[in-house]
């Protein structure tokens, strides 16, 4: 017998609704946040370049995660403001939050420090987002496809939604948004290793690209949302995510080159 029930998504304070994904994100932000200044010293970085980093990287994220929503997703610039009625893309927040080291290297008048500035924001983020579709459960969002055969109707596989007439009725749709959470925690364990161990610097960040691309495009395609480029069957996220992985394993390959060329050399 599955014992689950769908979870709430929120609670109110007088007449102010305070949602468990608005607490999960700011939480996933404040960790996020420790962690980078825990990492940061390693690169030659104090706790304060990172609080200033982070007041640029986490505003251009949400921004660039609202961008991309609503540009693929068709929003109007009324709507486009409209924070409430939902609607983040994770990797527009991730283009965003590059946007945002870029501006922090610009501040800094020092552009070398970008690729250092990657490697110590890639640990944080790949556990930020795991925590972040935790999220994700509560708000009923970034679910899957429906699941209409029986066998498959039981949690973890699979989480009751409410049907978007509000109607009360809910169905089974493919959990894809706790797949997604478990793949980045795994995940987390591997980046966080290359950047305490490797001497190659964007190894870390290679790393998160190759599993990061390598999770999502294997989840998206259990995804019932999928934006597709126009009448194809390619699914946006899937195409960016395989970009992220060629980008990361060719990177990879030149840092072990660097590796093996300079031997314990930090470069």
């Amino acid at each position: 017998m599955d014992l689950y029930t769908v979870p709430p998504k929120g609670f109110y304070i007088g007449d102010f609704e305070i949602t468990f994904y608005g607490i999960i994100m700011v939480f996933a932000m404040l960790v996020g946040i420790l962690l980078a200044c825990k990492l940061a010293k390693r690169r030659g970085f104090t706790s304060d370049d990172i609080v200033l980093l982070a007041l640029i990287v986490l505003p251009c994220a949400v921004i660039g995660a609202r961008i991309y929503y609503s540009i693929f997703y068709g929003l109007s610039f009324r709507e486009f403001f409209n924070f409430k009625s939902g609607g983040l893309a994770v990797l527009g927040g991730v283009i965003g939050g590059i946007l945002g080291i870029i501006i922090f290297a610009l501040i800094k008048r020092n552009f070398k420090i970008i690729i250092d500035l990657f490697d110590v924001c890639v640990p944080c983020l790949i556990l930020g987002q795991a925590i972040g579709r935790i999220g994700c459960i509560f708000s009923q969002c970034c679910y899957g496809e429906l699941v209409t055969n029986p066998n498959h109707q039981w949690f973890p596989l699979s989480m009751l939604i409410e049907t978007y007439d509000g109607s009360g009725v809910y169905e089974w749709h493919y959990a894809t948004n706790l797949y997604e959470s478990v793949w980045n925690f795994i995940g987390f364990v591997p980046i966080l290793l290359a950047f305490l161990k490797s001497k190659v610097k964007f190894t870390p960040s290679a790393v998160y690209l190759i599993w990061y691309g390598l999770g999502r495009s294997i989840i998206e395609g259990f995804r019932g949302d999928s934006l597709f480029i126009g009448s194809t069957n390619i699914r946006v996220s899937q195409l960016l995510s395989i970009i992220m992985i060629i980008i990361g394993v060719v990177m990879l390959a030149v840092n072990i080159y660097k590796r093996v060329k300079y031997k314990d050399k930090y470069i």
